[in-house]
């Protein structure tokens, strides 16, 4: 081969890997986005019973063809407590079960006969796909052709990567090279190292199986490049860990062990075999006579024993894996600050919509609570004059206009990506939910003003104004509940109660406008706080159907 035949294999492999990658994340997206709500419901059944939690992870794995995208929705779950780190740790193990699925996929494609091997046939899906995707109307079609046409282009990058490694076969020189490292912690680190550089096992497993399809280098060494490569797909949980809370460490540390405990445990069997034979067996014998002459099955077959046998010798032991990855991620100080800030997302979590979207929920009903906080806090105010907690409120208030700014920039990353009817729904009533809750701040803060007038004033309300207010935030109290019951859980009842608090609220904002009035002219109440009093009425019943609104949400999302 001459210069211009080498490079021209290293551009095809080159370029085969990255046909293969964007393949992966098509196909994934496009499973997740199709099954995001499917995946919802299975990964909340994740209870205390340890099989079950391999179960999930393994089948949300095989169906989104993604370790990687199920890793990171579980530090999600984990970092908002959700669930618990064991129950992590299984569905995790499950992930590690489910991801071999692509290396058997690869094994099937790399068998068949001359004539028709089924690398073409599969291949051809992706034409099949990109025509769905061209002409469907319907969006859960052109998501099942985005699904056909990642499928086939995974078989397009593979044929491309054998091809190339065809090649390099030929040369001498470079199966002398691969045949020089035979060290198994080598390859190992090679393995992982080249893993968390193009972070996908997967890839890295179809390299391999390739690699030993083609002769360039033997099953053995194929067998230490896959274990390697499991610790190398750590790298994804590892950096989605590093951008969130002591739990999500925790799990991301949890993922790092187990496969660390998998490689170590089947680096000591083989030291083993290899003393007991006299060299004559290892993994790579094993395996090549329980599937002769099919070189592609003998290595994804290994990845599969390799994953599920390290499953089986880590669930006894899940809980002191959580209680060595709490060792080694020790508790932080919480950090006091007063600086606005998100206290569920981070833009890592972009890369996994279903866990955004849930976490961009649960960041919004963090930010109900804290307008309802301020808004009773705003009701203390005016009624006792006690300003001891005004620095607390403005807080608050900077945290509810940072919030209103940021949620809403993240909704819009979050459309951008490959989302369902509901979460593209959700993502649109999100951005009016913000906007009332921002407004509920405004207008406890137009009461904190009330406040400030009756000190200025040295007038106060009278008993029985003050309470008449505090039955109005009773009330709204009463309302916030049963909006966050309803928005929450989807809970149609809930919004049916938040209806009747609502016009509850508004009669008696009517009945304290007209007892206020007959109070003046009795002399009961001062005039100076007359306009105070009916304008906090009003902004309490504005504070009401801000809170309707987001119940309301509900409904465009049955």
């Amino acid at each position: 081969m001459n210069v211009i035949s080498i490079l021209t294999a290293f551009l095809t492999l080159l370029a085969g890997i990255g046909v293969f990658l964007v393949a992966c994340t098509m196909m994934s997206s496009n499973l997740e986005s199709a099954a995001s709500r499917r995946l919802k419901r299975l990964f909340s059944h994740t209870g205390n019973n340890k099989l079950v939690g391999v179960g999930i992870g393994t089948l949300g794995t095989a169906a989104i063809q993604s370790s990687g995208a199920v890793t990171v929705m579980v530090i999600g779950f984990v970092n908002v407590g959700i669930m618990s780190l064991s129950q992590a740790a299984t569905i995790i193990y499950g992930a590690n079960i489910g991801t071999t699925v692509t290396a058997q996929l690869v094994a099937l494609g790399l068998s068949g006969s001359n004539s028709l091997s089924t690398t073409v046939l599969f291949a051809a899906f992706a034409g099949i796909g990109a025509f769905m995707m061209l002409f469907a109307k319907n969006d859960a079609w052109k998501k099942t052709g985005g699904i056909l046409t990642g499928f086939g282009m995974l078989f397009v990058g593979l044929s491309m990567m054998a091809n190339a490694m065809d090649e390099f076969a030929a040369l001498n020189s470079v199966k002398l090279l691969l045949a020089s490292i035979s060290n198994p912690l080598l390859l190992v680190l090679l393995g992982a190292v080249i893993t968390a550089i193009i972070q996908s096992s997967s890839v890295m497993t179809s390299i391999a199986i390739t690699m030993v399809v083609t002769g360039l280098i033997a099953l053995d060494q194929g067998i230490y490049l896959t274990m390697g490569s499991n610790i190398g797909s750590c790298v994804v949980a590892i950096i989605a860990g590093l951008t969130s809370g002591v739990a999500a460490k925790r799990t991301a540390m949890i993922h790092l062990l187990f496969n660390v405990l998998g490689v170590i445990l089947f680096l000591c069997a083989a030291f083993i075999l290899n003393l007991l034979t006299a060299g004559d067996w290892s993994f790579g014998t094993i395996f090549e006579h329980l599937f002769p002459a099919a070189p592609q099955l003998q290595l994804a077959m290994f990845h599969t024993v390799f994953n599920i046998t390290t499953m089986l010798v880590a669930l006894p032991l899940t809980n002191s894996l959580v209680n060595l990855a709490c060792r080694i991620v020790k508790d932080q100080p919480i950090e006091q600050t007063n600086e606005p800030h998100l206290y569920f997302l981070d833009p890592q979590m972009l890369r996994t919509p279903v866990v955004a979207i849930r976490q961009l929920k649960a960041e919004v009903e963090n930010m109900a609570q804290l307008a309802l906080q301020n808004y009773q806090r705003a009701i203390h105010n005016v009624t006792t004059l006690d300003n001891s907690e005004r620095e607390l409120f403005e807080q608050t208030e900077k945290q509810l206009n940072y919030l209103n700014r940021e949620l809403v920039h993240y909704a819009l990353l979050l459309s951008d990506k490959q989302l369902n009817r509901f979460d593209h729904q959700y993502l649109v009533s999100t951005i009016r939910t913000v906007s009332d809750l921002e407004r509920i701040g405004d207008y406890a803060k137009n009461i904190i003003e009330y406040a400030d007038s009756l000190r200025q004033q040295e007038v106060r309300f009278s008993d029985y104004a003050l309470k008449e207010i505090e039955q109005m935030n009773t009330l709204i109290f009463g309302l916030y509940e049963a909006t966050i019951q309803a928005y929450h859980k989807m809970d149609m009842n809930a919004l049916g109660l938040a209806n009747q608090i609502e016009d509850q609220i508004d009669q008696l904002t009517d009945e304290m406008e007209r007892n206020h009035i007959q109070r003046l002219s009795l002399g009961i109440c001062k005039p100076q706080a007359g306009t105070e009093y009916i304008s906090l009425a009003q902004n309490s019943e504005r504070v009401a159907d801000h809170l309707i609104n987001v119940a309301k949400t509900i409904r465009d999302l049955q």
